[in-house]
């Protein structure tokens, strides 16, 4: 299946967590918060030795089939980390510069050393090895208006394929249902691109300038939130939002309008009922909360598995920032 987390031939999976265990319930937990190379070690992710080499096509010269040189064209690949075997990941420009995955937490590393306490809680691979992504937690959390507190996390994700550069992600994580925050501002920016084509270390110092932007970036978030938690939400408003993100035809089948209600209801306990937005309960921000919480956690998905893999790749993000804009006030 497609975008899904990595497992090798021993059944075991590229993901490691520091302390708690994912809601999917693979890879490694540790008992302790880990470093750069331990993590890359727990989570299988080290010592790939991604290169690239040169790719070959077929031609027929003379009637025989011979291997032609392409000259515009690298593939990359790996050392599998399990069986040793070299794997192919893709095929990129000749001006593509590997980044190994060491390199990608090593990043990470550089943009806090100044920062105590910060530590490495999630590392993984998707697409058998074609991407890969390491979280840091931050030792600040945001308070939003004293009552929800909400970590604060850089992801950093890159990939093998040429198909994403390396980023560094700035997020929010509530800590009350572990989802994941994501949110966009005219004048605020929640993340950095480090091009395949340049050399990554050589611009730690515009990351960190970028790394500034993103605590603006926070900022905005925490004043949209605290205006959210103070402007109240009514159920009709909240269906109005929910017939948006999802919008149904007129002429849908039964199955899909069958399959709407039930999301709704569900929405609609995660609102008015669960445990985690009782701090918050009848607020917009509220409203926010009940819909990522669906997104994360709720969601029909055919396992814990998939419905992890949506969320890292699908477009789980893209529905969080609609929810975002037409929630905020």
């Amino acid at each position: 299946m497609a975008h899904e987390l990595e497992t090798f031939a021993d059944g075991t999976t590229a993901f490691a967590s520091a302390r708690l265990s994912a809601w999917h319930q693979l890879g490694t937990v540790t008992q302790t918060t880990m470093k750069a190379e331990e993590i890359m070690a727990a989570a299988k992710l080290g010592d790939w030795g991604v290169r690239t080499i040169r790719t070959v096509g077929i031609d027929i010269v003379d009637g025989a089939e011979v291997q032609i040189p392409a000259d515009d064209k690298r593939m990359t690949v790996r050392r599998n980390p399990v069986t040793g075997q070299t794997e192919y990941l893709g095929v990129v420009g000749t001006d593509y510069t590997v980044v190994q995955n060491e390199q990608c937490a090593e990043l990470l590393d550089r943009l806090v050393d100044q920062t105590g306490g910060a530590h490495f809680e999630t590392a993984g691979s998707l697409r058998k090895g074609k991407s890969v992504f390491v979280t840091m937690k931050l030792p600040d959390a945001m308070q939003i208006a004293g009552v929800d507190r909400m970590d604060l996390y850089l992801i950093g994700t890159t990939s093998h394929d040429g198909t994403t550069a390396l980023r560094v992600d700035a997020s929010p994580i509530r800590v009350v249902c572990a989802n994941t925050q994501r949110a966009a501002f005219a004048h605020a920016v929640g993340h950095y691109t480090f091009r395949h084509t340049s050399q990554v270390n050589s611009q730690i110092s515009q990351a960190r300038e970028a790394l500034g932007l993103m605590w603006k970036y926070m900022g905005a978030f925490e004043k949209a939130a605290e205006r959210m938690l103070n402007e109240p939400l009514t159920t009709r408003t909240f269906e109005n939002v929910v017939g948006q993100l999802w919008p149904v035809k007129d002429n849908a089948s039964d199955v899909t309008k069958n399959n709407a209600k039930q999301r709704l209801g569900t929405l609609k306990y995660l609102i008015r009922e669960a445990d985690t937005q009782k701090a918050i309960r009848g607020t917009r921000w509220a409203g926010y909360q009940a819909i990522t919480e669906y997104l994360d956690h709720y969601q029909p998905a055919k396992d814990d598995t998939a419905r992890a893999n949506r969320v890292l790749t699908g477009n789980v993000g893209e529905l969080k920032l609609a929810a975002f804009d037409l929630l905020t006030v």
